[in-house]
């Protein structure tokens, strides 16, 4: 990519971050999900720049290119933030606006939360604010999921799912994002109902992946995850009885700054809770909301899957904000 492109490590007392730069204009920082890479961006950087931003995608501690370290409380909520703070103290201003999709959004929703003066406006992907519940995201997930299988569950057992995930880290990646497609939504991919099964076992490797994805992006994501394995991001989903414990005040906690929210009609997050939909009033903690996008035909992977509709409706919030 040829605008004022720099490779940039961010340290955060012994983490370092992976960072691509591009632009010189107000700071956006974009926090990636899972399992993805700051490459789940690359549609963003060029319109982003060119509207006179700069945009730092980074790799969050966890995946290839930044610290990995060891201990499942390393990837505690707190951290993550700690990071991103560490990011924002180096920008000339100490301000960035925040875009974040799948768990890159709570990160931001929460560190916008927390720090209001660091954050000048805030766009979550795929993820509402949701505050802090009464129990446990993983106390909510055993509740709903009692006698099914549900991959966040499945996730809180350790080295079982990493051994599953990165035997064939090619068909892991391919199943996945297939499956939280608007393709995958389509064709009515769901994961098996079974207690006692993994993740990857009731969903399909499509022989021709849809055209979002392409072979060299994939080949990209495959080397990165060799690198890097499984081990850090699913840390993250262990997590979270620890990071309901340590962040009380998340409770009563609104967005004060100019928020928005995107995602895509068909994804699945969306009917995790029976009966609930989280995109109907994804702004009902948040006091200065200046709205919702909710793509049609786009699944999880909003920002990859229809990357011209994620992208002006970043840019028409960013105008609405008047940050320069």
């Amino acid at each position: 990519m040829d605008i004022n492109y720099r490779q940039k490590t961010y340290v955060n007392k012994n983490i370092k971050i992976k960072a691509l730069e591009y632009g010189t204009g107000y700071p956006i920082l974009l926090v990636h999900g899972w399992p993805e890479t700051s490459h789940s961006w690359r549609h963003q950087i060029k319109p982003l720049t060119r509207a006179g931003f700069k945009t730092i995608s980074i790799n969050m501690r966890g995946y290839a290119g930044s610290s990995i370290p060891k201990g499942i409380k390393q990837y505690d909520m707190l951290s993550m933030i700690s990071d991103i703070l560490s990011i924002i103290n180096k920008q000339t201003n100490k301000k960035v606006i925040l875009i974040g999709h799948d768990w890159g959004a709570p990160i931001c929703w929460n560190t916008a939360a927390l720090h209001p003066s660091k954050v000048s406006a805030v766009i979550g992907l795929s993820i509402p604010y949701t505050g802090r519940g009464k129990i446990s995201v993983k106390k909510l997930w055993q509740n709903l999921y009692k006698n099914k299988f549900f991959y966040q569950s499945y996730f809180q057992k350790t080295k079982i799912p990493e051994l599953e995930l990165e035997k064939d880290i090619e068909t892991t990646l391919r199943k996945i994002y297939y499956w939280c497609s608007a393709d995958g939504y389509d064709n009515k991919i769901k994961t098996t109902f079974s207690l006692n099964s993994g993740l990857l076992e009731g969903l399909e490797n499509p022989k021709q992946f849809p055209k979002w994805l392409t072979s060299e992006d994939l080949s990209f994501l495959i080397k990165e995850f060799k690198k890097s394995g499984f081990i850090g991001p699913l840390n993250r989903y262990r997590n979270l009885d620890r990071d309901w414990a340590m962040i009380p005040e998340l409770s009563y906690k609104k967005i004060i700054i100019p928020s928005y929210f995107i995602a895509g009609e068909k994804d699945p997050v969306r009917y995790f809770v029976k009966g609930y939909d989280p995109y109907i009033d994804p702004g009902k903690l948040c006091t200065n909301f200046l709205g919702k996008k909710i793509i049609k035909n786009a699944g999880h992977w909003v920002q990859q899957e229809k990357p011209n509709a994620t992208n002006n409706a970043i840019i028409k919030f960013l105008a609405n904000t008047n940050i320069k």
